[in-house]
């Protein structure tokens, strides 16, 4: 980074969650230049110690007054506390990265994955806030997006695996908990989905819209739109739960305008930023959640031709749903701001 030796104020709110968890991990993990390091979360967990480069720091109140000095707040906290204090953060003076979904279609708050669009984070100035979206567009358009520079993408189907963890740690525990007592031949406990998870497939992520959709299923037909700045490409989408603890998996199909070959999709993915090719089927090498998880690449395999349509391929995207899909792209996109705007 340039902007040598400076180092920045953070404040991570939502800090005691996965995600928060994890947006620590990897600050500490690419050495992001941390001035003073500020923890928020709610009333319950004030005074809890989170670890940081070997050092304890306390967790404080999320509160409006929070922010003071502050340069840049990640947030992970949920919509609600996402619409109630990131404009405050924001009128500190810091620039928000917000994990939720409260201000992803907001036209005034760019949308952004830095393999993406990284050309919109200058529209933060608008209201202080930047938008992550949704962890499993993130991990697609990473995949698509040197597809869509070469041939422009006319239209892409995508059926998604989703792991447990993007539901939280409650259902992380509510998987381990069915698994053990489907084991020991007791009865199965279920609190956090509406069916049982394990060994079964839920095809059902969020609330069901008028449509018929999921609101799951378009955040990925919107968010397609708004990054690619594009309203007019076909998105379509079916979001589904699997009893995996880590790593979202995603069967893509693509139309695109020209024609391009696997083989030509292959050489543009394997120096795509962001993106690990594991391509080899005949060795059984193709991305799995399994190989996914504690990594930053998007991993990307069995691209094949699509033989019922003229210009269509298909391809297999796997990432870590809390890093890539959450974590890992609001750092860096904090690492753009820190570099290029503050």
């Amino acid at each position: 980074m340039s902007n040598e030796g400076r180092k920045y104020n953070v404040a991570v709110a939502g800090a005691t969650g996965a995600v928060g968890g994890a947006m620590l991990e990897v600050l500490e993990r690419r050495d992001f230049p941390v001035g003073e390091l500020r923890l928020l979360a709610s009333s319950r967990s004030v005074g809890k110690k989170l670890t940081f480069k070997g050092a304890e720091h306390p967790v404080q109140l999320l509160a409006p007054d929070a922010f003071a000095g502050i340069d840049i707040a990640l947030f992970s906290a949920g919509g609600d506390r996402s619409l109630e204090f990131a404009p405050a953060a924001a009128a500190a003076g810091a620039v928000v990265v917000d994990n939720s979904s409260a201000f992803r279609m907001d036209p005034e708050v760019p949308l952004v994955v830095p393999e993406v669009n990284p050309h919109a984070i200058a529209q933060y100035k608008n209201k202080g806030i930047i938008a992550n979206p949704n962890c499993s567009t993130i991990q697609m358009l990473v995949a698509l997006k040197p597809i869509h520079d070469a041939v422009k993408i006319k239209r892409i189907v995508v059926s998604t695996y989703q792991a447990v963890s993007g539901s939280g740690a409650e259902a992380i525990d509510e998987l381990e908990k069915q698994v053990r007592a489907w084991a020991a031949g007791q009865p199965l406990p279920r609190e956090v989905y509406p069916h049982q998870i394990a060994f079964n497939c839920l095809p059902h992520i969020d609330a069901f819209l008028d449509n018929g959709y999921t609101k799951e299923e378009m955040k990925m037909v919107n968010e397609t739109r708004k990054m690619f700045e594009d309203p007019t490409i076909g998105v379509t989408a079916t979001t589904v739960r699997v009893p995996v603890f880590y790593g979202h998996s995603e069967a893509v199909n693509i139309e695109t305008e020209k024609k391009i070959s696997a083989a030509e999709v292959r050489e543009l993915l394997a120096v795509a930023p962001g993106v690990k090719l594991v391509d080899e089927p005949t060795l059984s090498q193709y991305p799995m959640a399994l190989d996914c998880a504690g990594k930053f690449e998007t991993l990307v395999g069995r691209i094949r031709e699509d033989e019922s349509i003229a210009n269509g391929i298909n391809l297999w995207v796997v990432a870590d749903n809390i890093l890539k899909g959450a974590a890992l792209n609001t750092v860096q996109i904090a690492e753009i701001v820190a570099r290029d705007y503050l």
